[in-house]
């Protein structure tokens, strides 16, 4: 999604990772940097895992941050867990979803889950919310309507954004003046309002 096909991550002296600088306020570190090509699956047991997550958050030369964003798959094994017991204090998280019914099945596993470890859901994002036509301007919900602003509802959490474009062009809409941008600023507010609160 960042156009960082090709990337690898240096190494210390010490071997410790170096993330791959998107900008100078970014650095990144993927999976797929560790793959000799981006069509290899990783067919990884618990254990292997749990070595890679350790190796990104405990032995990463990350320098100075703001925050460290983790990108988990959803749902509730061994990804998830295995970052909160090596990270330590987990401010919070932010829950993404897709807005049809299959979706919210799993997510709400997924912020029971972070109840049950103690780690506060900040916030809930509805990806994949409307298709905009580029010709006509006519938001289309292909996907349903509403979900994440429903689970929202359910949960006492705020809806943060509703996305309806992915990163497929390699550039993150918050360094595009689009929109969504906007919409994604105000919901930054919410998100550090809410996270102030609790």
């Amino acid at each position: 999604m960042l156009k960082l096909d090709g990337a690898q991550p240096k190494l210390t002296p010490d071997e410790k990772l170096i993330p791959v600088q998107y900008n100078e306020n970014l650095s990144v570190l993927s999976v797929a940097f560790l793959l000799t090509s981006e069509h290899h699956a990783t067919i990884w047991r618990g254990p292997a895992k749990a070595g890679v997550i350790k190796q990104f958050i405990q032995d990463t030369q990350w320098g100075m941050l703001d925050y460290l964003i983790i990108d988990c798959p959803p749902g509730t094994g061994d990804e998830p867990l295995s970052v909160i017991q090596m990270a330590g204090k987990v401010d919070g998280s932010v829950i993404v979803t897709t807005p049809q019914e299959v979706s919210l099945i799993d997510v709400k596993k997924s912020i029971t889950f972070a109840e049950k470890v103690g780690v506060p859901v900040y916030g809930i994002i509805e990806n994949m919310a409307g298709f905009t036509c580029p010709h006509c301007g006519k938001v289309s919900h292909i996907f349903s309507q509403g979900g994440g602003q429903d689970l929202a509802l359910q949960s006492g959490v705020p809806l943060l954004l509703q996305i309806g474009q992915g990163g497929d062009a390699g550039l993150p809409f918050m360094l595009d003046e689009s929109p969504l941008l906007q919409e994604a600023r105000n919901a930054l507010n919410v998100l550090l309002d809410y996270s102030g609160k609790k």
